[in-house]
């Protein structure tokens, strides 16, 4: 199975955590923000407990140290995340690692740590986050995706199912999913159409 999966939601609860693995998904990235240290490690060895034994990889967002403490095995930084973290440290811990890019001052920043997998966003307008970033579009996949080379390449932002064949067609290896999962009006039927995806184009 490639990591990370075709279809990754991005999650703040362990309650989703629990519903995501319970469906069947085969990576998840666990997003909870303003922790504190306790906090972090508390939620992320919750997790861990919630994806032990399943088919679920849990990615954590952010919390490197608390990571490496519960003995996660995969993580995500974001760019600021990435000037703070002991890279060397997430390395022997044996993580693999997956970094947030939204231009080419920051895709340099990614590579120079050699990802396990580059993230780009955001694809379209996203409500989520305010983002100092205008959106990418869809060509910008496929330049990317030139440029990164074998490192899988991730789509995230504003993306919904009734992208995903474009989004795919034109490069991507992976799309991160947030609102078209958590804000759906049936998370768990839409969950069903992103693996039952995920199946068709892998």
């Amino acid at each position: 199975m490639p990591y990370p999966d075709r279809f990754y939601p991005v999650v703040d609860s362990l309650k989703w955590v629990e519903r995501l693995t319970k469906l069947g998904v085969g990576t998840i990235q666990l997003r909870a923000k303003n922790l504190n240290d306790a906090d972090a490690l508390q939620i992320v060895s919750d997790a861990l407990a919630i994806t032990k034994g399943t088919q679920a990889r849990l990615v954590v967002n952010d919390y490197w140290r608390a990571a490496i403490v519960a003995g996660a095995q995969h993580l995500h930084l974001g760019q600021e995340d990435l000037v703070d973290a002991d890279v060397k440290a997430i390395r022997e811990a044996g993580l693999t690692l997956g970094v947030s890019t939204h231009d080419d001052e920051e895709l340099a920043a990614a590579l120079a740590v050699k990802p396990d997998y580059v993230a780009l966003g955001p694809i379209f307008f996203t409500t989520l986050k305010s983002m100092r970033f205008e959106p990418q579009g869809i060509a910008k996949i496929t330049e990317w995706k030139q440029r990164v080379g074998n490192i899988p390449l991730v789509a995230i932002g504003g993306i919904k199912f009734e992208h995903a064949a474009e989004i795919f067609a034109a490069g991507a290896d992976s799309i991160a999913v947030v609102s078209d999962v958590t804000q759906n009006a049936d998370p768990d039927a839409r969950v069903r159409q992103w693996l039952g995806l995920s199946v068709e184009a892998a």
